[in-house]
């Protein structure tokens, strides 16, 4: 007789609906604002929508290995697109490739953190924000994100990255 032992699930709940309910994998962002919440946003693609612009706020890093990407479905035409840290001790690591749409459209421009970054600005023009781009953050350690982007951007190119969270 074959003895054979089953795997308890782990899982909570709220964690296998989420997982499986692929009617939410897709989050429109069309408010000014938003604080992610991993129940909600973890794992889905989070579209900006709204060309006045969003402020996105991500959830303390805690080494999770949340994944969070953002597309830009709507170019944004004032304010900007926002991601940021929710609190001072976190920061960002990685890069945003940005391709130029203006004055040098044949080459791509790489953005990379500095120890402080802590916010992307997604501006529209000169630091991305067109409608295509896409950012891939992921929660790696306490008070670290990794960062990976493909931008377009048009004028003379900047820097995505800011230390603006205190």
């Amino acid at each position: 007789m074959e003895v054979r032992h089953l795997r308890q699930i782990t899982a909570l709940p709220e964690e296998l609906n989420r997982a499986a309910d692929v009617s939410k994998r897709i989050v429109n962002l069309n408010e000014a604002t938003l604080t992610l919440r991993p129940i909600d946003h973890e794992g889905r693609t989070l579209v900006f929508n709204r060309a006045a612009g969003v402020t996105v706020t991500l959830p303390p890093a805690t080494g999770s290995g949340a994944r969070y990407r953002f597309i830009v479905g709507v170019t944004v035409t004032s304010n900007s697109d926002k991601i940021q840290v929710a609190n001072a001790s976190d920061v960002m690591t990685g890069n945003i490739i940005a391709n130029s749409t203006g004055d040098t459209p044949d080459l791509a421009q790489p953005w990379p953190t500095a120890a402080s970054s802590d916010t992307i600005t997604l501006n529209g023009t000169t630091t991305g924000g067109l409608k295509g781009d896409i950012i891939e953050i992921q929660d790696i350690a306490a008070n670290l994100y990794h960062v990976i982007g493909f931008t377009s951007c048009s004028g003379t190119e900047a820097t995505p990255f800011s230390a603006a969270v205190s």
